[in-house]
């Protein structure tokens, strides 16, 4: 929805996917974990790697402190190419991880999507495949939702249909633009 109002969107998750696969980060958490998480065509199994970082805080943040500054330099250099484009109008900054990066940091206007946790796990079990629990496990590993909630500058209810999801996206990003000068 943010691409087709102007945006550009930098998914944290799909960076992430990419810098985990990239042959120096494999060869690195083979050594940590064994050849056990890599699959038949070379790319890393998250299946695998998720139940060693979700159940030790410790591999955790071993696994951040490896990819989070890739992902920055990754990050960056995308930010840099959307801003020589004359269409886009925004940069968004697609990240479960927003607060605890302190990616909030460089944005102007924070937008939390919400959603009652009951539709949460029914979307994470579907859509991702997600053992019963695991939304919840992840969840604690990050922080709390209440306050992702209380420090956005926009909350947009994620409980309903797609229309009414769209209508206030469309409004929080005309309101963002017209705040900072861009329409």
């Amino acid at each position: 929805m943010m691409t087709e109002l102007g945006a550009g969107v930098v998914s944290s998750d799909q960076l992430s996917h990419l810098e985990i696969n990239s042959p120096d980060v494999k060869e690195i958490i083979t050594r940590w974990w064994g050849d056990g998480i890599i699959e038949a065509d070379g790319s890393v199994n998250r299946k695998k790697v998720a139940p060693i970082v979700f159940g030790d805080p410790s591999q955790r943040h071993r696994l951040e402190a490896l990819l989070h500054p890739r992902i920055a330099v990754r990050r960056a250099d995308m930010m840099a190419e959307l801003n020589k484009q004359p269409r886009i109008k925004l940069i968004v900054i697609d990240s479960p991880l927003l607060y605890e990066a302190d990616l909030d940091l460089m944005c102007d206007a924070v937008l939390f999507v919400d959603a009652d946790q009951a539709a949460r796990i029914e979307r994470s079990e579907k859509a991702r495949g997600w053992p019963e629990g695991e939304l919840i496990r992840r969840e604690k590993s990050q922080q709390p939702l209440d306050m992702k909630r209380a420090r956005a500058d926009y909350i947009c209810k994620n409980n309903s249909t797609l229309v009414d999801l769209r209508k206030q996206v469309e409004q929080i990003v005309t309101q963002i633009l017209s705040e900072l000068g861009a329409v």
